[in-house]
Protein backbone atom coordinates (compact mmCIF):
# COMPACT_ATOMS: atom_id res chain seq x y z
CA UNK A 1 0.00 0.00 0.00
CA UNK A 2 1.35 3.38 -0.79
CA UNK A 3 2.08 5.85 1.73
CA UNK A 4 0.33 8.98 2.41
CA UNK A 5 1.47 11.97 3.82
CA UNK A 6 -0.91 11.56 6.91
CA UNK A 7 0.22 8.16 7.79
CA UNK A 8 3.82 9.09 8.29
CA UNK A 9 2.78 10.91 11.22
CA UNK A 10 0.52 8.38 12.92
CA UNK A 11 1.48 6.60 16.05
CA UNK A 12 -1.29 4.79 16.89
CA UNK A 13 -0.26 1.85 19.38
CA UNK A 14 2.62 2.47 19.32
CA UNK A 15 4.18 2.49 23.11
CA UNK A 16 6.06 5.76 24.46
CA UNK A 17 7.69 5.96 27.81
CA UNK A 18 7.98 9.16 29.20
CA UNK A 19 10.16 10.20 32.34
CA UNK A 20 8.94 13.06 34.42
CA UNK A 21 5.52 12.79 33.46
CA UNK A 22 3.90 14.98 35.98
CA UNK A 23 6.43 17.94 34.85
CA UNK A 24 4.75 20.20 32.72
CA UNK A 25 6.88 18.77 29.56
CA UNK A 26 5.94 15.68 30.53
CA UNK A 27 2.02 16.49 31.02
CA UNK A 28 2.30 17.72 27.84
CA UNK A 29 3.96 14.91 26.21
CA UNK A 30 2.25 12.46 27.72
CA UNK A 31 -1.35 13.90 26.63
CA UNK A 32 -0.68 14.65 23.01
CA UNK A 33 1.23 11.35 22.19
CA UNK A 34 -2.01 10.07 23.81
CA UNK A 35 -3.88 11.78 21.88
CA UNK A 36 -2.73 10.52 18.67
CA UNK A 37 -3.35 6.74 19.62
CA UNK A 38 -0.08 6.24 21.59
CA UNK A 39 0.11 3.97 24.73
CA UNK A 40 1.61 5.76 26.89
CA UNK A 41 3.61 4.82 30.56
CA UNK A 42 4.13 7.90 32.59
CA UNK A 43 6.83 7.87 35.56
CA UNK A 44 8.33 10.14 37.75
CA UNK A 45 8.66 9.89 41.63
CA UNK A 46 5.48 10.39 42.99
CA UNK A 47 2.77 8.40 42.03
CA UNK A 48 0.45 10.97 43.33
CA UNK A 49 1.70 13.42 41.05
CA UNK A 50 1.29 10.50 38.13
CA UNK A 51 -1.54 9.23 38.65
CA UNK A 52 -4.07 12.56 37.64
CA UNK A 53 -2.36 12.55 34.82
CA UNK A 54 -2.87 9.20 33.82
CA UNK A 55 -6.53 9.87 35.41
CA UNK A 56 -6.74 13.07 32.20
CA UNK A 57 -6.16 10.89 29.66
CA UNK A 58 -8.09 8.42 30.26
CA UNK A 59 -10.86 10.22 30.82
CA UNK A 60 -10.09 11.69 27.46
CA UNK A 61 -10.49 7.91 26.02
CA UNK A 62 -6.41 7.18 26.14
CA UNK A 63 -4.42 4.19 26.82
CA UNK A 64 -2.29 5.25 29.62
CA UNK A 65 -0.37 3.65 32.66
CA UNK A 66 1.81 5.07 35.41
CA UNK A 67 5.06 3.47 37.48
CA UNK A 68 6.71 5.85 39.59
CA UNK A 69 10.65 5.26 40.77
CA UNK A 70 13.58 7.61 41.04
CA UNK A 71 14.77 8.42 37.41
CA UNK A 72 18.46 8.28 38.34
CA UNK A 73 18.45 4.70 40.55
CA UNK A 74 19.91 2.08 38.25
CA UNK A 75 17.04 -0.59 39.62
CA UNK A 76 14.28 1.34 40.02
CA UNK A 77 15.03 2.21 35.94
CA UNK A 78 15.47 -1.61 35.31
CA UNK A 79 11.80 -2.10 37.20
CA UNK A 80 10.05 1.09 35.37
CA UNK A 81 11.30 -0.52 31.91
CA UNK A 82 10.30 -3.76 33.00
CA UNK A 83 6.94 -3.11 34.08
CA UNK A 84 6.33 -0.97 30.46
CA UNK A 85 7.28 -3.59 28.25
CA UNK A 86 5.06 -6.34 30.64
CA UNK A 87 1.90 -4.01 30.53
CA UNK A 88 2.31 -2.60 26.75
CA UNK A 89 4.44 -5.41 24.93
CA UNK A 90 7.16 -3.09 24.07
CA UNK A 91 8.62 -0.04 23.82
CA UNK A 92 8.64 2.15 20.63
CA UNK A 93 9.18 5.58 21.79
CA UNK A 94 11.57 7.04 24.41
CA UNK A 95 10.76 10.80 25.81
CA UNK A 96 13.13 12.00 28.86
CA UNK A 97 11.38 15.16 30.52
CA UNK A 98 13.04 14.15 34.00
CA UNK A 99 15.24 17.58 34.86
CA UNK A 100 15.92 19.75 37.96
CA UNK A 101 17.99 23.23 37.83
CA UNK A 102 19.33 24.78 41.45
CA UNK A 103 20.18 28.06 39.62
CA UNK A 104 23.38 29.94 41.81
CA UNK A 105 26.58 31.75 41.53
CA UNK A 106 29.23 28.63 41.31
CA UNK A 107 31.56 30.04 44.33
CA UNK A 108 28.36 29.97 46.45
CA UNK A 109 27.07 26.73 45.05
CA UNK A 110 27.32 23.17 46.99
CA UNK A 111 28.65 20.42 45.22
CA UNK A 112 25.50 18.35 46.63
CA UNK A 113 23.20 20.83 44.88
CA UNK A 114 25.93 20.67 41.31
CA UNK A 115 25.80 16.87 41.56
CA UNK A 116 21.76 16.54 42.01
CA UNK A 117 21.08 18.53 38.91
CA UNK A 118 23.96 16.14 36.96
CA UNK A 119 22.26 13.32 38.10
CA UNK A 120 18.64 14.52 37.81
CA UNK A 121 19.23 15.25 33.85
CA UNK A 122 23.00 13.52 32.87
CA UNK A 123 22.30 10.53 34.88
CA UNK A 124 18.82 9.89 34.53
CA UNK A 125 18.59 10.37 30.51
CA UNK A 126 21.49 8.00 30.50
CA UNK A 127 20.08 5.22 32.57
CA UNK A 128 16.76 5.59 30.82
CA UNK A 129 18.61 5.12 27.45
CA UNK A 130 20.46 2.49 28.82
CA UNK A 131 17.73 0.18 29.95
CA UNK A 132 15.21 1.06 26.89
CA UNK A 133 17.68 1.22 24.40
CA UNK A 134 18.63 -2.65 24.93
CA UNK A 135 14.40 -3.15 24.80
CA UNK A 136 14.43 -1.62 21.29
CA UNK A 137 17.34 -3.38 19.99
CA UNK A 138 15.94 -6.74 20.78
CA UNK A 139 12.81 -6.08 19.61
CA UNK A 140 14.93 -5.17 15.98
CA UNK A 141 11.67 -2.60 15.16
CA UNK A 142 13.77 0.38 15.52
CA UNK A 143 12.23 2.82 17.27
CA UNK A 144 12.28 7.06 18.94
CA UNK A 145 14.07 8.36 21.05
CA UNK A 146 13.84 11.94 22.35
CA UNK A 147 15.84 13.44 24.86
CA UNK A 148 15.14 16.75 26.47
CA UNK A 149 17.86 19.12 26.16
CA UNK A 150 17.62 23.10 26.44
CA UNK A 151 18.81 26.24 24.85
CA UNK A 152 21.26 26.08 27.72
CA UNK A 153 23.08 23.42 26.62
CA UNK A 154 24.24 25.73 23.59
CA UNK A 155 24.27 29.01 25.25
CA UNK A 156 25.73 29.87 28.57
CA UNK A 157 23.70 31.81 31.58
CA UNK A 158 24.85 33.27 34.51
CA UNK A 159 24.24 31.01 37.78
CA UNK A 160 23.41 28.00 35.61
CA UNK A 161 27.18 26.50 35.97
CA UNK A 162 25.33 22.98 36.78
CA UNK A 163 22.37 23.30 34.80
CA UNK A 164 24.37 24.48 31.31
CA UNK A 165 26.66 22.03 31.30
CA UNK A 166 23.86 19.26 32.17
CA UNK A 167 22.05 19.99 29.32
CA UNK A 168 25.26 20.04 26.62
CA UNK A 169 25.67 16.51 27.44
CA UNK A 170 22.32 15.62 26.63
CA UNK A 171 23.59 17.32 23.13
CA UNK A 172 26.31 15.28 23.12
CA UNK A 173 24.71 11.78 24.18
CA UNK A 174 22.28 12.68 21.60
CA UNK A 175 25.05 12.77 18.64
CA UNK A 176 26.43 9.71 20.44
CA UNK A 177 23.59 7.72 20.41
CA UNK A 178 22.32 8.34 17.17
CA UNK A 179 25.53 7.20 15.79
CA UNK A 180 25.38 3.81 17.74
CA UNK A 181 21.98 2.93 17.07
CA UNK A 182 21.23 4.49 13.56
CA UNK A 183 22.36 1.13 12.02
CA UNK A 184 18.85 -0.57 13.90
CA UNK A 185 17.42 1.91 13.24
CA UNK A 186 16.84 3.62 16.44
CA UNK A 187 16.48 7.51 15.56
CA UNK A 188 17.66 9.61 18.74
CA UNK A 189 16.99 13.57 18.36
CA UNK A 190 16.82 16.01 20.98
CA UNK A 191 13.96 18.54 21.21
CA UNK A 192 15.83 22.25 23.11
CA UNK A 193 13.38 24.28 24.40
CA UNK A 194 13.62 27.82 25.72
CA UNK A 195 11.74 29.00 28.94
CA UNK A 196 8.42 26.81 28.86
CA UNK A 197 5.95 27.47 31.78
CA UNK A 198 6.54 25.00 34.01
CA UNK A 199 7.04 23.99 37.81
CA UNK A 200 11.16 24.60 36.97
CA UNK A 201 10.32 27.75 35.23
CA UNK A 202 7.73 29.63 37.20
CA UNK A 203 9.64 31.78 38.70
CA UNK A 204 10.94 33.70 35.48
CA UNK A 205 7.11 34.21 34.58
CA UNK A 206 6.79 35.53 37.82
CA UNK A 207 9.76 38.03 38.04
CA UNK A 208 8.67 40.99 35.50
CA UNK A 209 12.64 41.87 35.17
CA UNK A 210 13.60 38.23 34.12
CA UNK A 211 10.93 37.77 32.09
CA UNK A 212 11.33 40.93 29.99
CA UNK A 213 14.71 40.00 29.80
CA UNK A 214 13.79 36.82 28.38
CA UNK A 215 10.93 38.13 26.22
CA UNK A 216 13.27 41.08 24.24
CA UNK A 217 15.23 38.28 22.92
CA UNK A 218 12.62 35.93 21.42
CA UNK A 219 11.50 37.03 17.79
CA UNK A 220 7.86 35.61 18.45
CA UNK A 221 7.48 37.59 21.08
CA UNK A 222 5.86 35.53 24.02
CA UNK A 223 7.52 32.69 26.15
CA UNK A 224 6.16 28.95 25.72
CA UNK A 225 3.85 27.51 26.69
CA UNK A 226 3.63 23.30 27.30
CA UNK A 227 1.27 22.69 24.24
CA UNK A 228 4.02 24.03 22.18
CA UNK A 229 6.06 20.92 22.39
CA UNK A 230 3.58 18.60 21.23
CA UNK A 231 4.22 18.95 17.44
CA UNK A 232 7.54 18.77 17.61
CA UNK A 233 7.15 15.54 19.80
CA UNK A 234 4.77 13.92 17.20
CA UNK A 235 6.84 14.36 14.32
CA UNK A 236 9.89 13.49 16.07
CA UNK A 237 8.02 10.41 17.30
CA UNK A 238 6.36 8.96 13.86
CA UNK A 239 7.77 7.95 10.35
CA UNK A 240 7.83 11.74 9.20
CA UNK A 241 11.39 11.87 10.96
CA UNK A 242 12.64 8.61 10.19
CA UNK A 243 15.71 10.45 8.01
CA UNK A 244 16.29 12.97 11.21
CA UNK A 245 18.84 11.66 13.70
CA UNK A 246 21.66 13.37 16.10
CA UNK A 247 19.52 16.75 15.48
CA UNK A 248 19.38 19.22 18.00
CA UNK A 249 15.37 20.77 17.55
CA UNK A 250 15.64 24.26 19.24
CA UNK A 251 11.84 25.08 19.88
CA UNK A 252 12.82 28.57 21.15
CA UNK A 253 10.38 31.12 19.22
CA UNK A 254 14.03 32.08 17.36
CA UNK A 255 15.38 32.62 20.44
CA UNK A 256 18.89 31.14 19.23
CA UNK A 257 18.63 32.50 16.15
CA UNK A 258 19.91 36.14 17.09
Amino acid sequence: MATTLSSLFDITDKVALITGASGGLGQAAAKGLAQFGAKVMLTGRDHAKLDPVRAAIQANAGIAACVAGNPDDPADVQRIVATTVQQFGGIDILITAAGMNKPKPIVEQALADWQAVMDANVKATYLACHEVGKVMLAQKRGGKVILVSSTRGKLGMANYSAYCPSKGAIDSLTQALACEWGPAGINVNAIAPTVFRTALTQWMFDDQAVYKKFLARIPIGRLAEPEDFTGALVFLSSRASDFMTGAILYLDGGYTAG
